[in-house]
């Protein structure tokens, strides 16, 4: 099994982040990867995530192992293979999943509809529209509501309008 580095475009990273996908297809890839090897991602010069390929007709559709998409590990490695010491140091840093724990999510937004079906077909409808890059999503710890943040495009957002007014 070899071990190759996989550079995500800057589109399909801002992509990736938002979303959770089991599985990432990059365009090409090394050109000697097969199925069962292992890829470091890596996006804006940081590993990003670890992979295995799974398929390599139609470029590389690689299954995420781990993921570090908010502490990458910075990294100035290219597309191709990777020795495998410097391989394991970056597996090693990017942890695994026993660092989870239980997080609620939240969206809300006031509604004005006829009944509750009509004010659920709206809301979808906001969601859809707005997506990730206006709506803001709130989140915590379970058990921890004074803990939330609201994020928006997959970072932290401040929605006070009074410390933005601070601010100026």
């Amino acid at each position: 099994m070899a071990r190759w580095s996989v550079v995500l475009p800057d589109e399909q990273w801002a992509t990736e982040r938002l979303f959770q996908h089991d599985v990432v297809t990059v365009a090409g890839g090394p050109a000697g990867a097969a199925v069962g090897d292992e890829v470091l991602v890596v996006a804006e010069q940081q590993v990003v995530a670890l992979a295995r390929v799974e398929k390599t007709d139609g470029g590389l559709a690689l299954w995420y192992l781990r993921r570090a998409f908010d502490e990458p590990i910075p990294a100035a490695l290219s597309e191709g293979p990777v020795e495998e010491a410097t391989f394991r140091r970056f597996a090693e840093r990017l942890g695994g999943p026993s660092d989870r724990k239980p997080w609620l999510v939240s969206v809300a937004m006031p509604i004005e509809a006829v009944n509750p079906a009509e004010a659920v077909r709206q809301f979808w409808s906001h969601v859809l529209e707005l997506g990730p890059a206006e709506l803001p999503t709130y989140v915590w710890p379970s058990g921890d509501e004074l803990a939330m943040q609201a994020f928006v495009l997959g970072a932290e957002a401040n929605q006070d309008p009074e410390e933005e007014d601070e601010e100026d």
